[in-house]
Protein backbone atom coordinates (compact mmCIF):
# COMPACT_ATOMS: atom_id res chain seq x y z
CA UNK A 1 0.00 0.00 0.00
CA UNK A 2 1.26 3.76 -0.85
CA UNK A 3 1.73 6.23 1.88
CA UNK A 4 3.44 7.07 4.86
CA UNK A 5 3.08 4.69 8.17
CA UNK A 6 2.09 7.01 11.20
CA UNK A 7 4.18 4.90 13.10
CA UNK A 8 2.88 2.07 14.17
CA UNK A 9 5.59 -0.25 12.78
CA UNK A 10 8.11 1.52 14.97
CA UNK A 11 9.11 0.90 18.75
CA UNK A 12 10.51 3.20 20.39
CA UNK A 13 12.10 3.46 23.17
CA UNK A 14 13.62 5.67 25.84
CA UNK A 15 14.17 9.65 24.13
CA UNK A 16 13.28 8.39 20.78
CA UNK A 17 10.08 7.22 21.97
CA UNK A 18 9.17 11.21 22.65
CA UNK A 19 11.34 12.79 19.48
CA UNK A 20 10.92 11.14 16.19
CA UNK A 21 9.83 11.75 13.01
CA UNK A 22 7.40 9.55 12.74
CA UNK A 23 4.50 10.44 14.94
CA UNK A 24 2.55 12.90 15.17
CA UNK A 25 3.10 13.26 19.14
CA UNK A 26 7.17 13.04 18.18
CA UNK A 27 6.94 15.86 16.01
CA UNK A 28 4.94 17.89 18.04
CA UNK A 29 7.60 17.83 20.95
CA UNK A 30 10.10 18.54 18.92
CA UNK A 31 8.32 21.75 17.61
CA UNK A 32 7.55 22.27 21.39
CA UNK A 33 11.09 21.73 22.44
CA UNK A 34 12.06 24.48 19.48
CA UNK A 35 9.23 26.63 21.30
CA UNK A 36 10.73 26.49 24.33
CA UNK A 37 14.31 26.77 23.63
CA UNK A 38 13.58 30.24 21.66
CA UNK A 39 11.60 31.78 24.71
CA UNK A 40 14.71 30.79 27.30
CA UNK A 41 16.84 32.51 24.91
CA UNK A 42 14.77 35.55 24.36
CA UNK A 43 13.80 35.36 28.58
CA UNK A 44 17.24 35.58 29.86
CA UNK A 45 18.63 38.67 27.52
CA UNK A 46 15.33 39.97 28.70
CA UNK A 47 15.79 39.64 32.25
CA UNK A 48 19.65 39.38 32.43
CA UNK A 49 21.10 42.41 34.59
CA UNK A 50 21.68 45.74 33.03
CA UNK A 51 25.71 46.66 32.74
CA UNK A 52 26.12 49.47 34.55
CA UNK A 53 29.25 52.13 33.81
CA UNK A 54 31.08 53.24 36.51
CA UNK A 55 31.62 56.78 36.75
CA UNK A 56 33.87 58.75 34.54
CA UNK A 57 37.46 59.69 36.22
CA UNK A 58 37.79 63.67 35.74
CA UNK A 59 41.47 63.80 37.90
CA UNK A 60 39.90 65.98 40.78
CA UNK A 61 41.58 65.67 43.98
Amino acid sequence: MAGHDAGTQHQFTGFQKYFNAYSITGRRNYVLATYAGIASILLYFKLRPKKTTPPAITGQK
